[in-house]
């Protein structure tokens, strides 16, 4: 499903017949001519350009607003429509009833292997379900997709006789329509989350592309139905990891289309369809050749615990460095916490979009993930993801200093989830509320391990090795362990624990600004922003 539309209203528009355009080839036919659709040229004028809103309450009005949308979108992109795009408009109700088949079409085994990655993402604790965020990023909002298993545009509205429109966002709609035609978009592996980051990178760089140009052309040299009313009220308690990871291609795909595109010169875009990006990074790093390679977690578990399986085999991800820089990033325009990649870093000089070339983790060179279950459990109702699963996630970086990076934003996001050292040289942490469990974090030059477990008893059942058989552990986090960085007298303690005690102080911090009025509103509007953003993006 893509380009899910998030809005308060979205339908269609009336449309009427205008006048005819001059110098039109003698015989123009929709398959053969770009810019014409079924009588209607690109630059046509409709009566319903002169209404007062942009209700479209005549099923004959509304399929002339889309042939003439059909013939901008080839104007801008280069292409023919092959066949019509069928548009449906369906109620609210309708479609809440369809929900379920929507957004939860996991099994349980999926469902586990999913809880299990975005709590590794520190996206949805262990008290929460994935599915459901996911299903709560929605909610009752969506207003339209394109559909590429039935090869149609579904317009959600809460007025489904009387729908209105938004012209621009119908267009990145019918473009979907028109890359599928030509590309087939279901071709795609989108087997992990760095795969379909990848492609929709490509897919919805285009179509935001041409959207924007669409745009552009409806405020300089064409007549466009009036604009729709945007969205009311807010989005609730947005999960911002999960904002940014869906926001991705959105954000870095329209950059990374135009450094293929040459003026008005598509023909790269297209080629690019036959060699789609292959991760995130590719799709983030326009001006770079990247190799990404193939990680695989070896199995070096003892004998109760195993790797995980579902109907579609081993229950393994690819986070990818979209993925990463949402999860190091996720809590940046929370006012209410403190954040790894800080906003000022995460959002454009603009704050109009998110810049995901990061430090922590512009050294992506491949990882993996896998879920780890306890063999006892005899079935999936008996795993939960805290206590009786757990995961080891290997991942490659360029150099040996971007692993180290990469390390230390992850061990400030242990911190700020309220982690204790058990032992800082061997890289051994607890977390009690939320996320809880034992963590351990392996570095081996290029190669960064992290294994979670139930305990810390567990870490080494689930990778063996991957803590000292002899480790010495503390439940006092103040308290120094054997091999710990407090037994050092260079002072390096006092160097190590900065990041923990900034953390503290950061949250401190943030607490106080809450209570101050300048401090607080400035935070609120940069959420305000945001949700704006999202609200906009998401109609698409």
């Amino acid at each position: 499903m893509l380009a899910i539309g998030i809005a308060a209203a979205a339908g269609a528009v009336p449309l009427f017949a205008s006048g005819d355009s001059t110098d039109r080839p003698d015989d123009p036919s929709t398959e053969e001519t770009v810019g014409y659709v079924e009588g209607y040229w690109y630059d046509d004028e409709l009566d319903a350009d002169d209404g007062e809103d942009a209700v479209v309450d005549d099923e004959g009005d509304l399929e002339e607003v889309i042939y003439r949308s059909m013939a901008r979108v080839e104007e801008i992109r280069g292409l023919t429509f092959e066949e019509e795009v069928p548009v449906d408009v369906i109620s609210r109700e309708e479609f809440q009833e369809d929900h379920d088949e929507m957004f939860v079409e996991t099994g349980e085994d999926e469902e586990l292997q999913q809880n299990v990655t975005y709590e590794a993402l520190f996206m949805v604790d262990s008290e929460t379900d994935a599915e459901d965020e996911f299903e709560a990023m929605y909610g009752d909002s969506v207003g339209g997709y394109y559909d590429p298993a039935t090869n149609e545009i579904v317009l959600v509205s809460d007025s489904p006789d009387e729908p209105e429109v938004d012209e621009v966002i119908l267009g990145h709609e019918l473009l979907h329509a028109l890359q599928d035609q030509h590309f087939d978009l279901a071709s795609y592996d989108r087997e992990t989350i760095d795969q379909d980051a990848a492609k929709n990178g490509l897919i919805e760089g285009d179509a935001v592309t041409v959207e924007q140009t669409y745009d552009q052309h409806c405020d300089t040299e064409w007549e466009c139905l009036p604009s729709a009313q945007p969205p009311e009220g807010q989005v609730g308690d947005l999960n911002w990891g999960i904002y940014l990871l869906l926001m991705h291609p959105y954000e870095a795909g329209p950059e990374y289309v135009d450094s293929l595109l040459e003026g008005d010169d598509w023909s790269a875009v297209d080629d690019a369809y036959d060699d789609a990006p292959a991760s995130s990074s590719d799709v983030i790093h326009t001006d770079e050749d990247r190799e990404s390679g193939d990680v695989t977690v070896d199995d070096d578990s003892s004998d109760s615990w195993e790797q995980f399986e579902t109907d579609d085999g081993l229950a393994n991800e690819t986070v990818g460095e979209a993925g990463m820089v949402s999860m190091l990033g996720g809590d940046a325009m929370d006012p209410l916490r403190s954040s790894v990649i800080e906003e000022t870093d995460l959002l454009t000089a603009d704050l109009q979009g998110v810049d995901y070339d990061q430090p922590y983790t512009d050294g992506w060179a491949g990882d993996e993930l896998v879920t780890y279950v306890d063999s006892n459990a005899t079935d999936t109702d008996a795993v939960s993801t805290s206590e009786d699963a757990g995961y080891v996630w290997e991942s490659e970086w360029t150099s040996e200093e971007d692993a180290e990076e990469f390390v230390d934003g992850y061990t400030q996001l242990l911190e700020l989830n309220d982690a204790q050292t058990l032992n800082e040289s061997e890289g051994v942490y607890s977390i009690d509320d939320g996320y809880e469990g034992a963590y351990a974090l392996d570095v081996d030059g290029e190669s960064v391990t992290i294994v979670r477990g139930p305990s810390v008893d567990e870490l080494n059942a689930i990778e063996d090795g991957v803590v000292a058989e002899d480790l010495e552990v503390s439940d006092d986090p103040d308290e120094p362990t054997d091999g710990d960085a407090g037994t050092d007298d260079t002072g390096s303690d006092d160097e190590e624990s900065g990041d923990a005690d900034d953390a503290d102080d950061a949250s401190e911090a943030t607490d106080a600004d809450n209570d101050s009025i300048p401090g607080f509103a400035a935070s609120s509007a940069v959420v305000a922003l945001a949700v704006a953003v999202f609200l906009t993006r998401l109609r698409r």
